[in-house]
């Protein structure tokens, strides 16, 4: 292994690449991209990464952005979620408690759903599916209401797949948003959904069958809850039962995000009628913090898809 990484011209090679040598440009973006390329610089170094191999892994990530699976790829390596971590570190240090966890957005949103007041129906009618009502409150710390919540919530449906994404599925399908009435309660029914497996020919789960790794997702569903004042709510439910619950390729799980589910065998209950199958419920509580000075907000710009 050769000292490379300290002689000098790799030293000015780093400083001159960053832009570190000039005062034009943006110096936050040039120390990142200073400490970037010498971390990989010092990767290649230290694993002896041949030419062949470094222009396999550019391949790689361009396959990635053809295929539109950098946000998959970010979840099974664990990023989000790391994210994740460090926002609820800032905000235990910034004496925030008492909040509904985080989990990961994931990357099969869209934006601008139709919006209901207190409660939707997400299904078009289109899927035979075991029928799923879910409701519950949304309070802030003290155990308040919040009244005019919104609840953004999507989820695939019994075969993994995501409207928009899917194009057997018609537009907005499993995708809502709900104004939570004076009480901040919402209500819902949909379907129970399923989980969800990378494709198996895209190049995130070829690099996680290079880790030994399967590119599962257990059924869950996803959401957003915000209100003036308020932080915004990135978090989903997991379906209990599901054999992938604490073996999310994600890593999206967390145990306070696991609500009971109650499996009815009749339809006696009004908001049920017309049902002649068991169906299930669920009732989950959101508890949002109030907006805080001098932390990161809780709105991540990102790109998102857009419907046509």
């Amino acid at each position: 292994m050769t000292d490379i990484l300290s002689t000098s011209p790799t030293k000015d090679l780093l400083t001159k690449l960053s832009g570190l040598d000039n005062g034009a440009g943006n110096p936050r973006v040039k120390q990142i991209v200073q400490r970037v390329v010498s971390d990989m610089f010092e990767t290649i170094e230290d694993f002896d990464v041949t030419p062949a191999e470094f222009w396999a892994a550019m391949s790689y990530l361009t396959e990635l952005g053809q295929r539109g699976e950098y946000g998959l790829v970010a979840a099974g390596l664990g990023v989000e979620h790391f994210l994740d971590l460090r926002f609820d570190e800032k905000e235990r240090q910034a004496g925030l408690a008492g909040g509904t966890p985080r989990t990961i957005e994931g990357p099969l949103y869209l934006a601008d759903a139709p919006l209901s007041q207190a409660e939707a129906r997400l299904d078009d009618g289109s899927e035979q599916g075991e029928v799923l009502f879910m409701e519950g409150q949304v309070r802030d710390t003290d155990g308040c209401p919040v009244p005019g919540a919104i609840v953004d919530v999507w989820h695939a449906n019994t075969l993994g797949g995501y409207s928009f994404f899917d194009p057997n599925q018609k537009p907005w399908n499993l995708r809502r948003r709900i104004e939570a009435d004076g009480e901040g309660r919402y209500r819902f029914r949909s379907i129970l959904p399923a989980g969800y497996g990378c494709p198996p020919d895209g190049p995130t789960q070829k690099l996680l069958d290079q880790l030994g790794r399967h590119g599962q997702r257990p059924a869950h569903v996803h959401f957003f809850v915000s209100a003036p004042g308020y932080r915004q709510l990135t978090t989903q439910i997991n379906i209990a039962g599901d054999k992938f619950l604490h073996d999310d390729f994600a890593f999206a799980t967390r145990d306070e995000l696991i609500p009971a589910i109650r499996r009815q065998e009749g339809a006696a209950d009004p908001k049920a009628a017309g049902l002649n199958a068991p169906y299930s419920e669920i009732t989950f509580d959101f508890t949002l913090n109030r907006e805080v000075a001098d932390l990161p907000g809780t709105v991540v710009v990102r790109e998102h898809a857009k419907a046509a």
